[in-house]
């Protein structure tokens, strides 16, 4: 197993218990990973990496929200959610190529969850991935602006 996979899974195990009430008591949670997969060093990562991903789980939310609208973030399982909010703050921080971070996902969801997890995981990851592809390639709404006037001036 790779250490990048054992982060993944501390991390995952830690967000799944801040979830569940222990975000207040981080120490508990920190204790909890010493039996977890992967080595002291994997653990500390796993634990910053759950914080990472807690602190923008409101963000991370929203934007499962927009693209689920049939499964809002309560009625998910709380693994999918988490895994969710795992991957969306690994997207959005750009450090891991986004294919490696929606691959991640859904192996922890073929490990962790549900037999139909991983299809909806994989799904809502490549939606997202997708949507903020298209985000950053279209041109700022000014510079729309600004070319509309410049072809308006050109046609004069």
């Amino acid at each position: 197993m790779s250490k990048a996979r054992d982060v993944r899974r501390n991390a995952l195990q830690a967000l799944y218990q801040f979830d569940l009430g222990s975000a207040d008591v981080p120490d508990v949670v920190r204790e909890s990973l010493e039996n977890s997969s992967g080595d002291d060093e994997s653990h500390r990562e796993g634990f910053t990496l759950a914080q990472q991903a807690w602190e923008v789980r409101t963000a991370a939310d929203t934007a499962v929200a927009e693209l689920t609208p049939d499964w809002p973030t309560y009625r998910q399982p709380v693994i999918d959610r988490n895994i969710l909010r795992l991957a969306y703050y690994e997207l959005t921080q750009g450090e891991t190529p986004p294919k490696v971070v929606i691959n991640e996902a859904v192996e922890l969801a073929k490990e962790f969850s549900t037999e139909k997890s991983p299809m909806f995981i994989n799904g809502v990851l490549d939606k997202m991935y997708k949507t903020q592809r298209t985000e950053q390639t279209d041109p700022l709404p000014d510079s729309i602006s600004e070319t509309q006037e410049q072809n308006e001036l050109n046609q004069r």
